[in-house]
């Protein structure tokens, strides 16, 4: 019998994890400059932890059941599990709280039904206890600076505003709304002209289709519409917010309020980071405002603002394969420590521990024996190991320079 991993997972072999480390270790390093801090949630969940204001779709969780008869999944994202996180464990903490995560996430989709990968890796950050022009700016250039730190240069951000697109449909009658909404969500005009809507209705449908393009061209479009006050607002506020990051000049930005996330609990800007450099696009991270998503969670029900995203290590992974800046190899030992005699095999254990104790990282291995000396030397030059000492059994060392 060949033992394989289960259906839609994978293992990651020494040179893949030098590659993800690669990836991981650049954004963490970004994090830090921030001012975020990491967190560390529960791999399992509560099934009514990751439905709470069915944020998730059930059908999207992978589900366990424990011996008392709960129902557990493994978490789908990171947000709903920081959110129960904070409002439960840091009752007491100051705001705003700036959070990092670098964690495995799981998630069944129509495509891991043909054994497509279930589990993926995620990097992002939850900006909680602010609201507003800024904390959105902040957690948008962020992103940025986290590209750059990857040296990614041809991408785009797809922003959006859950809030204005949702109070948009809510002039379409309540039994349309969702057929609106997916029609628009998947840009699918057949639809639109064939749902029982009046011309004005239709009309609205088909201008939201197309609130998609230059910043400046779907604000004017968007505020051609019949808004009421807060509407009038919600757009304002976005407009700001495109003027403040067009002014940073750090990345191109494509404004869409047809851009409707499959998580339901995004209630501000939410976006999108795009890869440019492949014939098809590739969605690299995803974000966004939840500001009621805390309060299901709060024994008071007080709500918080939060604002995120998540990266998606897979995805930057294969945009960078055809860059050459990921780890072509794992690395080498620098040194080869060969007791010469059964004599000498505390001092080269002693040895080798002086080695490892330099300030700088040093990779140290003991010979195990059984080995000739030309195969010894064979092993390390295969290797790339630097240096041979060979211990003698009087405790000296004697060094052989590889390379």
């Amino acid at each position: 019998m060949v033992y394989q991993p289960a259906a839609g997972a994978r293992d990651l072999l020494p040179l893949d994890v030098e590659k993800k480390r690669w990836i991981e270790d650049r954004l963490q390093q970004v994090f830090h400059r921030w001012g975020y801090h990491r967190i560390i949630t529960s791999t399992l969940e509560r099934m009514d932890t990751l439905m709470a204001g069915e944020a998730i779709q059930r059908q999207m969780v992978i589900q366990l059941q424990n011996g008392e008869d709960d129902e557990l999944g493994l978490r789908p994202e990171l947000t709903a599990s920081i959110a129960r996180t904070v409002v439960t464990r840091m009752a007491n903490a100051t705001y705003p709280q700036r959070l990092y995560y670098n964690a495995n996430v799981f998630r069944r989709t129509w495509e891991s039904r043909h054994n497509r990968q279930q589990e993926f890796y995620q990097a992002g950050v939850e900006l909680l206890g602010a609201g507003g022009l800024l904390a959105n700016a902040e957690v948008l250039l962020l992103v940025a600076d986290c590209l750059a730190a990857l040296g990614l240069q041809e991408w785009h951000l797809i922003l959006g505003e859950a809030g204005i697109t949702r109070s948009l449909l809510s002039a379409f009658p309540a039994n349309l709304q969702d057929k609106v909404r997916s029609a628009i969500a998947h840009l699918d005009r057949i639809t639109i002209d064939t749902l029982p809507l009046s011309d004005k209705l239709r009309d609205r449908a088909r201008t939201m289709l197309d609130l998609r393009g230059p910043s400046a061209d779907v604000l004017q479009k968007v505020s051609s519409l019949d808004l009421d006050e807060e509407q009038r607002e919600a757009v304002n506020n976005l407009k700001s917010l495109v003027e403040l990051l067009e002014s940073e000049k750090k990345f191109p930005l494509i404004l869409d309020l047809s851009l409707i996330q499959t998580i339901d609990y995004y209630t501000g800007i939410v976006f999108e980071v795009v890869n440019d450099t492949e014939s098809q696009a590739r969605v690299l991270g995803r974000g966004g405002r939840y500001d009621q998503l805390l309060g299901l969670y709060h024994p008071q029900g007080e709500n918080i603002p939060g604002i995120g995203f998540g990266l998606s290590i897979e995805d930057l992974y294969q945009v960078l394969l055809s860059t050459q800046q990921l780890p072509q190899a794992t690395p080498t030992s620098d040194w080869l420590v060969v007791p010469e005699t059964a004599s000498a095999n505390a001092f080269a254990f002693a040895y080798a521990q002086k080695l490892r104790d330099s300030t700088d990282l040093v990779r140290v291995e003991i010979d195990l024996g059984g080995r000739d000396a030309d195969a010894i030397r064979q092993y390390a030059s295969d290797r790339g190991i630097a240096q041979i000492v060979w211990m003698k059994a009087d405790g000296s060392p004697k060094i052989e320079p590889l390379r």
